[in-house]
């Protein structure tokens, strides 16, 4: 089986645009995203999925530099993209992640994507975030190409097909669901990025971690915020934007 991860990313964000671009260290965000998805094991390819406008034209410039695979499609109709690069690609397995979260861990996406790999008899789509446990930005979702073609296929909602994945996870009566939890509950940390107050939070920690170990994991995350408990109030107060 073809596991490709695909990452969503444009600059028109509306609350903080160009945030994937915005740089730490001399490095923009997207950057360091690329980098960690690169250490994922299971994976065969890495896409950045990008839009066909003009002011996306940087994000292909980076993709081009560090040689990453990159696709162009439709701004408002990301399930189309998600499709497009999915079918171009020949993926078997799909592996969602966004941009905006420059700390994904590698190790995280691994075991949702082996959860979905070794019960792919009883499930079509698993994911980290439909029962969350994880901090919101190590969200991953895995999928067969079979469940993104009757998406594709079927969705109809602006909202089906701007976030790509509500279609499959709104109707468990077509597909098969299972959720990646872990024992203890840590979904109270927002480690993704669409405020200022969430770049401070990213930039502090990247600027800590980054040089000492450039593989650190979300636990050295978790370790670091706890000697550091005024971080977590930078960005406590953001509301995530409702699907």
């Amino acid at each position: 089986m073809r596991v490709v991860i695909i990452s969503q990313a444009r600059m028109t964000s509306t609350r903080l645009p160009g945030k994937v671009l915005r740089e730490v260290l001399g490095k923009p965000l997207l950057e360091y995203h690329i980098e960690r998805l690169r250490q994922v094991k299971q994976a065969d390819e890495v896409v950045i999925a990008t839009t066909t406008n003009d002011t996306d034209q940087p994000i292909i410039e980076l993709c081009q530099r560090l040689g990453v695979a990159y696709y162009r499609g439709s701004e408002e109709d990301v399930l189309s993209r998600y499709y497009e690069v999915a079918a171009h690609f020949g993926a078997d397995v799909v592996v969602r992640v966004t941009s905006d979260c420059p700390l994904i861990d590698p190790g995280v996406v691994d075991e949702v994507i082996s959860l979905y790999i070794n019960n792919r008899d009883k499930y079509d789509y698993v994911s980290n975030s439909l029962q969350r446990t994880y901090p919101r930005g190590l969200d991953t979702e895995v999928f067969s190409m079979a469940a993104l073609e009757k998406a594709y296929k079927e969705a109809r909602t602006q909202s089906e097909k701007e976030h790509v994945t509500p279609y499959v996870y709104r109707h468990p009566e077509l597909f098969r669901l299972g959720s990646c939890r872990g024992a203890v509950n840590y979904s109270q940390h927002r480690w993704t990025v669409d405020t200022p107050e969430d770049f401070e939070l990213i930039r502090l920690i990247l600027q800590e971690l980054y040089p000492v170990n450039n593989r650190f994991t979300w636990l050295d995350v978790l370790s670091l915020l706890s000697k550091h408990p005024e971080w977590i109030e930078i960005n406590a107060d953001v509301k995530q934007k409702e699907v």
